[in-house]
């Protein structure tokens, strides 16, 4: 039995483990145009801040790769050619029996005059990192353009260089689509005393430049100097090869509940992938590193011949804005985003589709919780800061257990939501 699995990232990887603990001597290849293989894409926040250095991006040893005896290989597949079970890829054919495309998502570009020139910069992978570093080394000031989190990484990441950072924000606050508008003003604040300048209702219309960026032009006809501009406005799936193999496309490549495309031969996983979620009954894209690993491993299960549901559990993100710890479980948010096209990384769609429930929330400084509340059980939250209760509330609402007994201590007027939750938990955890 041939493997093969394109894709270098974390839903490549785990499904890399799953096929070896069910078929120990298939052969499996993957095949991924990063040039540095597997490494932690959450990572780059932090190595953008000098926090991390690029050799703690690589979480497996070499030892780890030995085990899993598979043959990597940096290559672009140009072609899928389902009938005939092969892949065309630098002018040479490869047949495969199963097939994972876990190929990832790739930045939106930005769609302004100018934004070819030198010095307009992404953060899709550790080379847009360097380029970033280098740029932030001879550049005095930049401008940041774009919504959730990824943008926010490039802008402290930028500061944290010794580069001025203006922020524009086509809306009146920050993240409006998975934020409660205190959420917002709390790290608005404190973006603003680490040194970052914020602009509302401010739209970037042009780069300007002769060869590398020299400024910028908004909409309403000012100008502004700057000497990079870095954009997060959203991610695509990376879903060309399977549109022109004949796979079904929306808005990432469509799956069933086993991670099987239309085609019985290919699986899809990771950010590229819109997977069926039985559970809820739709499909739904996401762009988080757990749920890819998570699918990953249950495409790689269901490649070896198992029949394995993907079970997906509640979408949760733990990330850092501002400084801040937060962390966004489940259902939190609603509506549109200005600075955001579609989804963007370390997003989920799940988070917008707000449920019938009440909001309850407690905290009005740097720790906050906000929590979503239904009849019977939690829907989501979003924890600001101290972290204590996120273990729990992820447990809670991703297991669904009825939180009838608290309900109403939740809800109370000046409820102390973390010290309910707590209380909660000690008397449930072992149930």
């Amino acid at each position: 039995m041939r493997y093969v699995i394109i894709g270098s990232g974390v839903a490549g990887m785990a499904a890399i483990e799953a096929i070896r603990s069910r078929d120990k001597i298939g052969e499996i290849i993957m095949l991924g145009d990063d040039p540095h293989g597997f490494y932690s894409r959450p990572g780059l926040a932090y190595f953008l801040t000098g926090e991390l250095h690029d050799k703690a991006l690589f979480p497996r040893a070499k030892d780890d790769y030995q085990r899993l005896n598979f043959k990597y290989h940096k290559a672009r597949v140009t072609k899928i050619l389902p009938a005939e079970k092969s892949i065309e890829l630098d002018g040479k054919r490869l047949t495969y029996d199963k097939l994972l495309l876990a190929v990832g998502a790739l930045a939106l570009p930005l769609t302004v005059p100018g934004a070819n020139l030198e010095g307009v910069v992404k953060l899709d992978h550790l080379e847009d990192a360097r380029k970033i570093l280098k740029f932030a080394k001879r550049g005095k000031t930049a401008v940041v353009v774009g919504g959730g989190i990824t943008a926010l990484e490039l802008a402290e990441g930028l500061l944290a260089n010794g580069v001025k950072v203006h922020y524009l924000l086509r809306g009146d606050r920050y993240w409006g689509n998975v934020l409660e508008e205190y959420e917002s003003r709390i790290v608005e604040q404190r973006v603003q005393e680490e040194g970052i300048t914020l602009h509302f209702h401010t739209e970037l219309a042009e780069i300007l430049g002769k060869g590398r960026v020299n400024g910028i032009r908004l909409k309403d006809g000012s100008t502004m100097r700057c000497d990079m501009v870095a954009y997060a406005v959203g991610i695509q799936p990376r879903a060309e090869l399977a549109r022109d193999a004949g796979l079904t496309v929306e808005r990432g490549i469509v799956t069933n509940e086993y991670l099987q495309t239309n085609d019985e031969n290919i699986f899809a996983a990771g950010d590229v992938a819109q997977v069926y979620d039985p559970v809820v009954g739709k499909s739904v894209l996401d762009s988080l590193w757990h749920l890819a690993r998570d699918q990953g491993h249950t495409a790689g299960l269901n490649m070896t011949g198992e029949r394995q549901v993907y079970i997906r559990n509640s979408p949760f993100n733990v990330t850092r804005l501002a400084r801040l710890t937060t962390t966004i479980i489940g259902t939190v948010g609603h509506g549109h985003d200005d600075d955001l096209v579609g989804i963007a990384r370390g997003d989920s769609e799940t988070w917008r589709q707000l449920p019938d429930a009440i909001m309850a929330q407690s905290g009005f400084d740097v720790n906050r919780v906000r929590l979503l509340v239904g009849e019977k059980r939690l829907f989501g939250a979003v924890v600001i800061g101290d972290q204590t209760i996120s273990a729990p509330l992820q447990k809670i609402i991703r297991d669904k257990m009825d939180i009838t007994s608290m309900r109403e201590k939740l809800l109370a007027p000046d409820a102390k939501i973390a010290d309910v939750v707590v209380d909660f938990w000690s008397k449930h955890k072992a149930n």
